[in-house]
């Protein structure tokens, strides 16, 4: 009986420390940065809103993918109402914000100056030093074993954490690099439609040109005198 005891007790342990490493696994799987890509019509002004708490951190960066002028008017605020960061007709922009209460931050892209087109406008939020509800060292409190075995585990969660920190920034400078694809795309295919365009035009005129020079010099030697006979 005596060996069963052991083994149960041993495959309890066990079970308990896989668990708990799936547990602080699961927490530091959590996603804190997003993107989005939106149309923005004509005289049209577009807020998003994001809740922070105080000490926290909030990066922002945005492109104009697509739209006469690749311009648009960006504004950042607290939610008290003051305005923190203000750019005016920039193509793209990159701003950090230390949230310094707590409340909804409100930023804002405005296209109101264009009155005939509208701008693809992508933008990236990434967050920081935002307190979670789940205490990613609370693990620590459920596993009991030698000072060994937790100093593993302890180094095993310094790895994925620096794991997890370098995939997201491999993540965002991917989803940077897109943007810019997206943006250099639509202006080129928007510099070929106007290259096609104003060559037509050029071999209209060029045929009309062409047309009257012939008319012009086969009235030259035209004979309009009447002969009687």
């Amino acid at each position: 009986m005596e060996p069963l005891r052991l083994c149960l007790c041993l495959l309890s342990l066990f079970a308990s420390l896989v668990s708990d490493r799936f547990v602080a696994l699961a927490a530091f799987s959590q996603a804190m940065d997003s993107d989005f890509t939106f149309t923005l019509p004509a005289g049209r002004k577009e807020c998003f809103y994001q809740t922070m708490k105080k000490e926290g951190s909030l990066e922002i960066e945005y492109q104009v993918l697509d739209g006469a002028g690749l311009d648009v008017d960006f504004l950042i605020s607290s939610p008290s109402g003051e305005l923190l960061f203000s750019d005016h007709h920039k193509s793209d922009g990159v701003h950090t914000v230390e949230a310094l209460e707590n409340g909804d931050y409100m930023f804002c892209f405005d296209n109101s100056f264009s009155t005939v087109s509208e701008k693809l406008i992508f933008f990236e939020l990434i967050l920081d030093n935002m307190d979670t509800n789940e205490d990613p060292d609370d693990w620590k409190e459920f596993v009991h074993g030698t000072d060994m075995l937790d100093m593993k585990l302890e180094d095993l969660m310094d790895t994925i954490n620096n794991v997890k920190s370098r995939l997201g920034k491999s993540a965002q400078i991917q989803t940077v690099l897109r943007a810019f694809e997206a943006r250099d795309r639509n202006l080129q295919e928007s510099n070929f439609d106007r290259v096609n365009f104003w060559s037509v035009v050029n071999l209209f005129v060029m045929m009309v040109v062409s047309a009257v020079q012939v008319y012009l010099v086969r009235s030259l030697f035209e004979d309009k005198r009447k002969i009687c006979t």
